[in-house]
């Protein structure tokens, strides 16, 4: 079985005029979901996650709260796990708020 390569890794901001909110979406290979996660959480910031696949499709979609500890994560860090055994693609949409 042919061995798929994943698109690089890239981002893509909007930001919205109205709010003091921007979206940005990163584009990862299975494998590197948790970790890329991890990063995106720990940079700070960040409201809200939804992870999609290929196609398009929300596979999963959290919150994240200020002051969030790390052992308040670690369901959905198993959740994000087992997904990333299943897809081969996906991009992690992130919603963060700007303190601009």
């Amino acid at each position: 079985m042919p061995k798929t390569t994943a698109p690089p890794e890239r981002q893509i901001e909007e930001h919205t005029s109205e709010s003091r909110t921007r979206r940005e979406e990163h584009k990862v290979r299975g494998d590197k979901i948790v970790a890329k996660l991890k990063e995106l959480v720990h940079e700070g910031n960040v409201r809200h996650v939804v992870i999609k696949n290929d196609e398009g499709r929300t596979l999963i979609e959290f919150p994240v709260t200020v002051g969030v500890a790390g052992a308040v994560l670690v369901p959905v860090w198993a959740a994000v796990g087992a997904l990333a055994a299943l897809v081969t693609n996906c991009s992690i949409e992130v919603e963060r708020e700007d303190l601009e």
